[in-house]
This record gives C-alpha cells, structure tokens and sequence, in this order.
C-alpha cells in the first residue's frame, strides 16, 4: 500500500486569532489520506477544527517550519484527537509519512517530526481528555 492523499483539503477560517496566531480552521469536505504504516484511509470528517501546525512563533523555526505542511497537520490532528487509531508515537510517523506523500523536503520533514516529538505530548493528553 502506497502512501497518498486521495482528497484535496478544503477548509475555512474560524479563527484568525486563536491558537497563538495560527488561527482554527474548519475541514469543509471529507479529507482521505491512505496510510502505508497504519494501512488503512483516514477520514477526517467535515466539521473537524485543526489549528494545522503548532510552530512555535520564533523567527527561525517558523521560518523554516512553519506554514508548509497544512494536509500532514491535519492529518495528524485529527489522529491526536482519535487515540483509539493509534498511540502518540505512530501518529508522529504518520505525520512524516504525510508530509513525504506531500511531497515536503527530506530536512523539513526531519524537523517537523523532531518537533512533535519533543513537544507533542502535551497536546496528545489533552486532545485524549476530551
């Protein structure tokens, strides 16, 4: 099973101030994404909010980070908010798998994995809480 995105993403602003700047955005349309590492199409449904990546704000890193990885991120929201699908750890790998399937350079993705790696937990526990 090959790795691809089978949907284009189609979203709207909710918010263009929430989430430190990086505003909330509705998913319009359902959203596919076909999985080689967990094997199977993930479906997220119209309606779901994701605030796509959470780079911090700091000039380097979101320079380099930032605002590049929009179908990954959801991807990957939408798999820290169902922990039913998978653990933390495999949603990051699926993250990075996105994010090749988009077609991200090789470095970019290397940090962007590395990042919710390192800083993800927190978001993992409360998206779980809820």
């Amino acid at each position: 099973m090959k790795s691809a995105f089978l949907t284009p993403l189609i979203t709207e602003c909710v918010d263009d101030l929430a989430a430190g700047g990086r505003g909330i955005w509705r998913v319009m349309a359902p959203f596919r994404y076909q999985s080689a590492i967990l094997g199977r199409v993930i479906e997220v449904e119209a309606g779901f909010l994701t605030d796509y990546a959470s780079v911090p704000r700091l000039p380097v890193l979101y320079l380099l980070f930032g605002d590049t990885s929009h179908k990954a991120a959801v991807i990957h929201d939408w798999l820290y908010h169902h922990h039913e699908v998978c653990d933390e750890a495999t949603a990051n790998r699926v993250l990075r798998e996105a994010s090749e399937a988009d077609g991200i350079p090789a470095w970019r993705r290397l940090g962007i994995y590395l990042g919710v790696k390192i800083g993800g937990t927190p978001s993992w526990r409360a998206d779980g809480a809820a």
